[in-house]
């Protein structure tokens, strides 16, 4: 997953209308600076699972600040050894 895929999957789940806009370099900035709440990032998270297989917790994606970190989040895990199997 690449941050194009994050910028699309964004604005799937809550619109690019009802935020921040998401066109430059947005990897460092904060998602409430976006516009993104817990709700909207919980909506995110079952995408990314949907869309990638990869699973993100409850209380991890509740402390994802920024779109870089969520991108290292979902790498991590798409090569765990546990995504594999």
């Amino acid at each position: 997953m690449n941050i194009d895929d994050l910028r699309r999957i964004l604005v799937e789940c809550a619109g690019e209308d009802e935020t921040g806009s998401l066109d430059g370099d947005i990897l460092d900035v904060p998602f409430a600076d976006l516009g993104y709440d817990s709700l909207a990032l919980m909506e995110t998270a079952s995408r990314i699972k949907q869309e990638f297989g990869v699973v993100i917790l409850d209380e991890d994606i509740a402390t994802v600040e920024t779109p870089r970190v969520l991108l290292g989040i979902v790498s991590g895990l798409a090569n765990s050894p546990a995504a594999a199997a």
